[in-house]
């Protein structure tokens, strides 16, 4: 017993040393949390969080075991199928570009996801299907309908954004349902692979009831390099403020979100949030914030000189005052005539026609920079039962033709793989450029029909990308400076920033047989099989006996007897 009793010590002392070993390391992992404030001249508010984590590991060449920020699910997922970049969104409504401006970080309607595979990768296609089932159980949503009837590999779109040397477009999967419909089911896992989840921080603002009574709602998860451990939570909230203030632009936190802020998120390294209160290009400023922000910060993003106060949470500062944090934003008069100036590229798409045979989908590219001329990559998905004639795809821009210098077209097999369609176009100045290609529709087998094909059927949304040179030179600042919305895409020489845009995504209506018909024929069928088949089987099936008539009762032979003597004929 004693010899057993040193054995422990010793074990217990070496534990001890273990764990102290362990404290006394510094943690190579940070959090930064950030929360965009952008108030628009339409009378809505954008509301934009970022949760950063950063995480010195390699998770496809160490074998991690031990998660303290990153998200464990997400990093057994990268390290077990060897994805390079991961991209999932889950958006519900459409980014109005002409009425709320450029967004920092716009997504499709629905659900989109791509990926980019290690070139290690032996079968992709069998990695992206397992991929996409996994994520589909971890966010609660549809990515298990994912599958080769809506999978592309684009050849000049979706670059990877991080430090990743992969550039074979082999190992790169895209995929859209904008069918998909986002709700509470979706915000309760993404909140719960936060390092805080919604306990403290900015994210005790992410409340469902409040974010999902939007214009529009948009989720993000963005790995852009699994070698250094990067991973981004992106939400985006755009609030009818108009609408809910009773006539009045004007907003606080607690009027927008029924909450305050009271303290940062114990495990963030950066936790602050930023208001525009850009003039707008008016002489005087238009916004009153309360309380005073400890700074003001001025940068040019996507071209465009902004001026933002910056509340730090982690000042001490900013909570002498008061127990919590309730930032308020007044316009000074009334802004009914300000006008939001177009952004440098924005686009539209719609479905012209009429019949169900033939259709024309048609895209309306602007370019609306007074003296420069850039290109800009279109992506074109467009779903096997929509026909596509290539012959007819027209670009005219200013009355002329317009030739792209690149196109790459992939034809769509029936049942197996969609149409894609990528052209480099080149934008003049101040033009808009018209692309239009007709289509046939195809009429689809009766058990392919969706359960309201009267509804109609979707069309994934046309991807632009570009490099949009900036009216206004942009200086590099510091990444600790920056803010973190201005760092996802940077810019390369000063001169100009990528921007990626969707277009609306289309419903399109197919030749829809009456599916009534059937119904009313197997009522009928039925009805008749009942009254026909049934008469027949009663009377083969029942048994017919002879009954002998009753002699009747004791007054019936008295009354015969009577009747005898009196000589008249019996009952």
């Amino acid at each position: 017993m004693g010899e057993m009793g040193m054995e422990l010590v010793k074990l217990l002392l070496l534990l001890g040393l273990a764990e102290a070993a362990v404290e006394a390391e510094v943690p190579r992992d940070s959090l930064q949390e950030e929360l965009l404030l952008s108030p628009l001249p339409s009378g809505d508010l954008s509301a934009t969080f970022q949760f950063r984590t950063r995480w010195d590991s390699d998770l496809q060449r160490e074998g991690v075991s031990h998660y303290r920020l990153f998200p464990k699910a997400l990093g057994q997922l990268i390290s077990k199928y060897s994805v390079c970049e991961l991209h999932l969104s889950l958006t519900q409504g459409f980014w109005r570009t002409r009425s709320w401006g450029q967004p920092s970080l716009q997504a499709p309607a629905g659900a989109e996801l791509w990926v980019w595979f290690q070139d290690s990768v032996s079968d992709v296609d069998k990695a992206w299907k397992d991929l996409s089932n996994i994520l589909s159980g971890i966010f609660c949503a549809s990515l298990n309908f994912i599958d080769s009837t809506n999978t592309v590999t684009p050849t000049a779109s979706f670059k990877p954004l991080g430090l990743a040397n992969v550039t074979d477009h082999r190992f790169l999967r895209y995929a859209a349902l904008p069918r998909e419909v986002v709700c509470t089911e979706n915000l309760t896992p993404w909140k719960k692979l936060l390092p805080c989840s919604s306990k403290a921080g900015l994210a005790v603002l992410l409340k469902a009831e409040r974010l999902f009574h939007s214009s529009y709602h948009s989720q993000a998860v963005h790995v852009p390099s699994a070698g250094t451990s990067l991973c981004l939570f992106t939400l985006t909230v755009v609030f009818d403020s108009f609408a809910s203030g009773h006539g009045k632009k004007d907003w606080s936190l607690f009027k927008i979100f029924s909450r305050t802020l009271t303290e940062a998120c114990p495990l963030s390294s950066q936790s602050k949030v930023y208001v525009d209160i850009s003039s707008r290009g008016q002489e005087k400023e238009l916004l009153d914030v309360s309380p005073a922000p400890l700074s003001i910060h001025e940068a040019v993003v996507q071209g465009d000189r902004r001026t933002y106060a910056v509340y730090d949470l982690l000042n001490p500062a900013l909570f002498n005052g008061s127990r919590s944090l309730n930032v308020q934003l007044k316009w000074k008069r009334p802004q009914d005539g300000l006008d939001l100036p177009a952004p440098v590229l924005h686009a539209q798409r719609y479905v012209s026609g009429y019949g169900l045979q033939t259709g024309e989908i048609s895209t309306l590219v602007y370019n609306t920079h007074p003296y420069r001329a850039f290109p800009v990559l279109l992506l074109e998905t467009v779903p096997w039962y929509l026909r596509l004639y290539i012959h007819t795809l027209s670009i005219i821009t200013k009355g002329k033709e317009n030739k792209p210098s690149y196109i790459h077209y992939q034809p769509a097999q029936d049942r197996r793989q969609p149409h894609l369609l990528e052209m480099l176009i080149q934008l003049p100045a101040n033009s808009v450029t018209k692309i239009t290609i007709q289509f046939e529709r195809a009429l689809l087998k009766w058990t392919e029909y969706t359960p309201d094909p009267n509804h109609g059927f979707y069309v994934s949304s046309s991807v632009l990308s570009s490099l949009v040179p900036s009216i206004i030179a942009m200086k590099e600042e510091e990444e600790d400076l920056s803010p973190l919305f201005t760092s996802l895409f940077p810019s390369s020489d000063g001169s100009s920033y990528f921007v990626r845009l969707y277009t609306e995504p289309l419903l399109v209506n197919l030749p829809t047989p009456d599916f009534s018909m059937p119904y009313n024929v197997i009522c009928l069928t039925c009805t008749v099989v009942a009254v026909c088949y049934g008469s027949f089987y009663n009377l083969l099936t029942r048994t017919f006996q002879i009954e002998e008539p009753n002699r009747g009762g004791l007054a019936k032979r008295l009354a015969n007897i009577i009747r005898k003597i009196r000589g008249v004929p019996p009952l």
